[in-house]
C-alpha cells in the first residue's frame, strides 16, 4: 500500500487537492484516505445508537446503511488505521496532516519540510510520481 502524505499550513488547498487526486488514484486503485483532525474533536450524533455503543465502551461501533458504512474505532494511532486500511485491500492512502510524520511528503503552499518530494503540484504530478511514495 502507497502511503502519500499530503501536509500544509491551514487553509493552503489540501482538501481541495486530495478531493482531485482520489478520483485520478482511483484509476490505479483502491484508495483510502486519512485526516489528521488536529485539535477539533469529531462529533458523534447525539443520542443515535452507534454513539450510544461507542460511549458505553465498545471498541468499535458502526452502522450499514444502503450506500455506505460507518465505524468509530477507540484508537488514536496513526499506524493501527494504516494497518486496517492495508487489511481492507486499499492499494493507496492519502493522509492529510500528521505533519511530524516522516514519510515523503507533497506539500501544498509554503511549509518547510525536509521529506518534501513534491510542492505545490498537479494531480498528474503525483500520479506519475508514485514509485517515490513508501510502501506500508
Amino acid at each position: 500500500m502507497k502511503v502519500i502524505q499530503i501536509a500544509g499550513l491551514a487553509n493552503s488547498g489540501k482538501t481541495t487537492f486530495i478531493c482531485e487526486l482520489v478520483p485520478a488514484l482511483k484509476s490505479h486503485g483502491k484508495v483510502g484516505v486519512i485526516k489528521h483532525l488536529g485539535d477539533h474533536d469529531f462529533l458523534l450524533e447525539e443520542g443515535k445508537d452507534t454513539t450510544l455503543f461507542f460511549e458505553s465502551g465498545a471498541d468499535i461501533s458502526a452502522g450499514i446503511d444502503t450506500g455506505k458504512s460507518v465505524a468509530v474505532l477507540r484508537t488514536i494511532d496513526l499506524d493501527a488505521m494504516l494497518c486496517l486500511l492495508r487489511q481492507q485491500g486499499v492499494d493507496f492512502v492519502v493522509i492529510e496532516g500528521f505533519k511530524k510524520r516522516t514519510f515523503p511528503k507533497v506539500i501544498i503552499g509554503d511549509l518547510p519540510d525536509e521529506t518534501c518530494i513534491l510542492r505545490n503540484p498537479t494531480v498528474g504530478d503525483v500520479i506519475a510520481a508514485l514509485p517515490r511514495f513508501e510502501d506500508y
